[in-house]
């Protein structure tokens, strides 16, 4: 095992163009304080962690299921965030000391330094805390190398923020040679960082039309760029540039994508997503088939839970008529398909805008959702706006026949089996039978044919967009 946490540590070394300096300055505070120390964002996410040589860190104990976890995954799940932030580390600005708690995997106590960059909280560095412990000039010389790290997590997050007029230039570019042009001034602007593998989020609607308005604009690692574009008749998105580490692996652009919805959607407290100082998780992002692999939060322990760091706010599920307000909250997220380079952005911030969409038209799929993960909506979201309104649906949407539209299209996602829509509505078969009969009279259409069915289908979901 101990071989392992040693290669675990040449990979935190080597990996990215900061990491060697993060390990260093890890290493600097547990050689300071002579206790290991871990260095994560503030997402919860393992950036380094300095291995202190001594018999003491040797004990098994100092392994608990909570750092072991942590180390070995590079993360901490979502309930673990919201354990440890349900002590205050968000808005503290000194050591904070942390109890034992073995009934959530913490079996040795915790010193928490937050790692803070002009106000804002970028990361956290932990310590295990041994009796006595490291003493109060300790702890300030310690602080003070968290103040140096703070800003290099600052500094590496503010490395491709600026590119702002570069992405959108992309991102609304026509197809040709303004295009390429505009991916050329992005890729020499980038250097070396535009050859890796990347993926584009949209938040929508976004509340300002200055990216710089957002107190994450500056510090979301993975970010390699950021702008707004304009959303509809008068709002605002925000695109985010992500980098990746492989194709099957969002993170950083579920972390990103989580962080700016709740901040769009007003969300902006410092405690976990589920509001709660004990552990358990949210709902996480919509994995409808999509080819990407993340994590989804679940369990009940904050050891044993787990999921993408970061969580979700949790959108309500719902099955209300097409065209009625999304139940989710104000704001959603949409993750494109991973790309290799910067030659196909401007087909990824599609990708992105329409899982957007769709998870704005249908909350059950967000608040974050991925664009292999929308189903049908990857086809409706790419018709015209005026084409997705059906004339075969108009008197059906009238606000009197809402029941009537909610009817018609929770029968055909059930594939037109009447027991489990009576079932899911709550009816019984005989008002299902006739209500499926009146909207045949409304709509024109005959639902035993095929075509019509998967007309109205397709009809009925245009309308929510």
């Amino acid at each position: 095992m101990y071989e392992g946490l040693a290669e675990m540590r040449e990979n935190a070394r080597v990996s990215g163009e900061y990491r060697g300096d993060y390990q260093e300055l890890v290493d600097e505070i547990s050689a300071l304080l002579g206790v290991p120390a871990t260095l994560e964002n503030r997402d919860f996410e393992l950036i380094a962690f300095g291995a202190y040589d001594s018999e003491g860190d040797l004990d098994p104990s100092a392994l608990d299921p909570v750092r072991t976890r942590s180390i070995l995954t590079r993360r901490s799940t979502t309930a673990v965030r919201t354990w440890f932030e349900g002590f205050g580390i968000t808005r503290a600005t000194g050591p904070v000391r942390i109890p034992p708690t073995p009934e959530a995997g913490v079996y040795r106590g915790r010193i928490c330094l937050p790692v803070r960059h002009r106000g804002i909280v970028l990361g956290y560095v932990w310590l295990l805390d041994d009796d006595p412990g490291p003493t109060d000039a300790q702890l300030t010389a310690a602080m003070q190398v968290a103040s140096r790290i703070g800003a290099l997590l600052a500094d590496e997050a503010q490395a491709g923020a600026d590119l702002t007029r570069e992405l959108r230039a992309v991102l609304t570019a026509e197809r040709g040679w303004q295009r390429d042009m505009a991916v050329a001034e992005l890729r020499t602007a980038l250097g070396p960082r535009g050859d890796g593998l990347h993926t584009v989020v949209c938040v929508a609607p976004w509340p300002s039309a200055d990216p710089d308005d957002s107190p994450s604009a500056r510090t979301v690692p993975g970010a390699t760029a950021l702008c707004t574009i304009p959303w509809g008749a008068t709002g605002q998105s925000l695109a985010l540039l992500v980098r990746l580490r492989s194709p099957d692996v969002l993170t950083p652009a579920l972390t990103a994508a989580t962080r700016f919805v709740r901040e769009a959607a007003g969300v902006r407290g410092e405690a976990g997503a589920t509001g709660s100082g004990r552990p358990g998780g949210p709902a996480g992002p919509a994995r409808r088939g999509g080819a990407s692999a993340s994590a989804s939060p679940g369990g009940a322990g904050a050891s044993g839970i787990s999921g993408a760091s970061g969580g979700t706010v949790a959108a309500a599920s719902s099955h209300g008529a097409p065209g009625a307000a999304s139940p989710g909250g104000t704001a959603a997220a949409g993750i494109a398909g991973a790309r290799v380079g910067l030659g196909e952005l401007g087909a990824a911030w599609h990708e992105a805008a329409a899982a957007a969409r769709a998870v704005l038209a249908e909350p059950r799929l967000g608040p974050v959702a991925e664009w292999g993960a929308i189903g049908p909506f990857r086809l409706l979201t790419a018709l015209p706006r005026e084409v997705a309104h059906d004339p075969v649906v108009r008197d059906l949407l009238a606000p009197a026949h809402r029941e009537l539209a909610r009817t018609a299209e929770v029968f055909l996602d059930r594939a037109g089996q009447a027991g489990r829509t009576a079932a899911e509505l709550g009816i019984h078969r005989q008002t299902l039978y006739y209500r499926l009969s009146r909207v045949e009279q409304l709509t024109g259409l005959d639902l035993d044919d095929g075509e019509d069915r998967l007309l109205l289908h397709m009809a009925l979901k245009g309308a929510r967009l």
